[in-house]
């Protein structure tokens, strides 16, 4: 159940399973073709406010961090439909940004990652 970060702007591979943009805006000059995802997640992505707030300066991580964690717990049925459609497999998380540290994919990773955790943990306890 792997979750690969990768930039737009690499070239899709086999290995990179099902195929996510995660981004609010669309990368500029990339076709949907060249991109070869199988889901545009924009309703996943920062809001639009915290987007322009942020804007990729690295000394506002956390805070970006935190306020993107508050949303992403308000939309909890977008991210449980994403969970059922990754958590048997492997699934790339696509981004625009340059900082390959500092951007909303490696949040919503991370938030993802711990939500497959925590459903294994239950299917384990009911077992």
């Amino acid at each position: 159940m792997p979750i690969i970060l990768k930039s737009v702007y690499s070239e899709a591979q086999p290995e990179d399973g099902l195929r996510f943009l995660v981004d609010r805006l669309w990368p500029r000059g990339m076709s949907r073709e060249r991109l070869k995802i199988d889901a545009w997640l924009k309703e996943l992505a920062p809001s639009n406010d915290l987007r322009l707030w942020f804007g990729h300066e690295p000394e506002k991580w956390e805070e970006f961090r935190r306020r993107y964690l508050s949303e992403l717990t308000e939309r909890e049925e977008t991210v449980a439909e994403l969970l059922v459609k990754i958590r048997d497999g492997r699934a790339t998380l696509l981004f625009a940004a340059r900082d390959q540290q500092h951007n909303n994919a490696v949040v919503l990773r991370d938030y993802l990652e711990r939500a497959l955790v925590s459903i294994a943990r239950q299917g384990k306890e009911r077992s």
